[in-house]
């Protein structure tokens, strides 16, 4: 890490490849901010689903976005191959912090990072509870010091 910021490959513990679409970019040529964000979402949701066993339809329990920020480095553009970086920065009882890095396919330094927060709650009831076994679990194997 530099300073407190996961800007190489090696700050990270799972990728995700992601293929950039076409509507991905902007006027400007290169892909808007806000899908970032998706990209985000996309590497924390399936991780939970494959390592965590997440069933995303009928789970009882399910995590929530509650904040999430990114810093952008370099741009990246389709038809740009990209990967998400995905670690875990801190566990709470029933909340956990992700540090997540865009990164163009087999580049060590990062075009954008960030943090996404999962709260996990009750699906029937949306009241936070403790995060399933299985989960925290899984989420343990990416944390980082």
């Amino acid at each position: 890490m530099t300073e407190g910021k996961l800007v190489h490959r090696k700050d990270y513990r799972y990728f995700v490849p992601i293929t950039t679409r076409w509507m991905d970019n902007d006027i400007y040529g290169h892909v808007n901010n806000v899908t970032y964000y998706s990209y985000f979402d996309t590497a924390a949701n399936e991780y939970l689903i494959k390592e965590g066993r997440l069933d995303i339809n009928n789970a009882p329990v399910v995590g929530f976005v509650v904040h999430s920020n990114c810093s952008y480095l370099s741009p990246i553009a389709y038809p740009d191959k990209i990967e998400a970086g995905l670690c875990v920065k801190k566990i709470g009882n029933s909340s956990v912090t992700y540090g997540v890095g865009i990164f163009k396919k087999g580049e060590d330094q990062v075009c954008a990072y960030g943090e996404l927060v999962h709260v996990f709650v009750d699906r029937n009831e949306n009241k936070s509870v403790s995060i399933p076994a299985a989960i925290r679990g899984a989420l343990e194997k990416l944390l980082i010091n």
